[in-house]
C-alpha cells in the first residue's frame, strides 16, 4: 500500500509520519514485472529527469 503525504516548505512532519517512514525504510524493495529494477543507465536518466522537474517547479 502506498501513502502519500504533501509537506509544504517550513512544515514539519508529525511524529506519527516520522515513525511510519522509519518503519517502511526497514522493509526490502520488491521488484516485479510492473516495476522492474532499473539498469544503471536508466537510473541515471531518471535522476536527471527528476532534477530537471524540480528546477522547473522552483522557477
Amino acid at each position: 500500500m502506498t501513502r502519500t503525504f504533501f509537506i509544504e516548505k517550513g512544515q514539519k512532519p508529525t511524529e506519527e509520519q516520522i515513525q511510519e517512514i522509519k518503519e517502511v525504510a526497514k522493509r526490502p524493495i520488491v521488484f516485479d514485472e510492473d516495476c522492474p529494477e532499473l539498469s544503471p543507465a536508466m537510473e541515471k536518466a531518471f535522476r536527471c529527469a527528476i532534477a530537471q522537474r524540480n528546477r522547473r517547479k522552483q522557477a
